[in-house]
């Protein structure tokens, strides 16, 4: 009986032992699946190109309306040129090269520098801007008479930029002149011996153009000879042209008459100087029948008129 109860015993054991788990097992390890977090990359930040850059200004002042020409490096597919606050546009070239026009800006000096069109502006330069210089093109006309009066002797003087305060010099003095415009300046030619002349035009006592020259004429020129008042032994024949001398002379059938003051008896004949269009010519015939001759006028200079042939006693 006691061997049945310890068999009994034994067999208990070997069952709870089967059943009852390892200690290892009585505890299993719960592996959790875990993903290694790898923080997130930050967006590429794009490269900052660097500043513009000048390296030369060509030329390195000008005045309004001139071509400047920009070359360096970092100027982009567009930019502007600042000349102090105004923003001029500027065409690039291949990125090394500015091209502008310099606007209409008093003259002085002015802040250059680049604005690239992501805004990133370059390095301040100083840059002049010259006053504009005036430009004499023309005289109209370019050739006065030595005896032109009134509305005769008026020229004007065609070019640009002239200014409302141009003066206009004539042989390096200022006359009297009226600006019409900025590309016309009218004024009186003043009284001055024959040759040539300078006429030039300044804006300021720095700033002038280049001089032209006003032609003056002294060469006489016959536009009419008439018969006037008649006497008993001589009348008078009035030779009308311009550029008549007080030393004037006249050739009759190459018979020279007059040539001191005007007024010189030769055979009777006599030559009177009225005014420089103007020459009378005391003629004495010994006949009252109508002859052909010829008349020429030769001022003290040596320039002669043309031949006029005159039909008279």
């Amino acid at each position: 009986m006691k061997r049945i109860l310890l068999l009994t015993t034994a067999l208990m054991l070997a069952t709870l032992a089967a059943v009852s788990p390892s200690p290892a097992a009585e505890r299993p390890q719960r592996v959790k699946s875990r993903t290694a977090t790898v923080p997130a990359a930050a967006p590429a930040q794009p490269a900052v190109a660097p500043a513009p850059a000048i390296l030369s200004i060509i030329p390195a002042q000008g005045e309004p309306g001139a071509k400047i020409s920009i070359f360096g490096s970092g100027f982009g597919e567009q930019a502007s040129v600042f000349l102090g606050s105004v923003e001029i546009p500027a065409r690039v070239v291949e990125g090394k090269q500015l091209e502008m026009v310099i606007p209409q800006l008093d003259a002085g000096l002015y802040a250059l520098y680049v604005k690239r069109a992501d805004g990133v502006t370059g390095r301040v330069y100083n840059f002049a801007v010259q006053a504009l210089r005036p430009v004499l093109t023309s005289l109209t006309p370019d050739r006065v008479s030595i005896c032109a009066v009134g509305g005769e002797r008026e020229v004007t003087a065609q070019g640009k930029n002239f200014s409302e305060r141009a003066s206009l010099l004539f042989d390096g003095a200022v006359i009297t002149s009226r600006t019409v415009s900025p590309e016309q300046i009218v004024f009186s030619a003043p009284q001055a011996a024959g040759g040539l002349h300078q006429v030039m035009v300044k804006n300021d006592p720095e700033n002038g153009s280049l001089p032209l020259a006003l032609a003056y004429e002294t060469k006489p020129e016959i536009s009419q000879v008439s018969i006037g008042n008649e006497y008993v032994n001589y009348y008078e024949l009035n030779i009308y042209g311009r550029n008549f001398q007080q030393n004037s002379a006249i050739y009759v059938d190459g018979e020279r008459i007059g040539g001191k003051g005007g007024q010189e008896m030769v055979e009777r004949e006599k030559l009177i100087y009225v005014d420089c269009t103007r020459m009378i010519y005391q003629r004495h015939p010994y006949s009252s029948t109508n002859k052909d001759f010829r008349i020429q006028v030769v001022n003290q200079g040596g320039e002669w008129s043309q031949v006029v042939n005159v039909t008279a006693p």
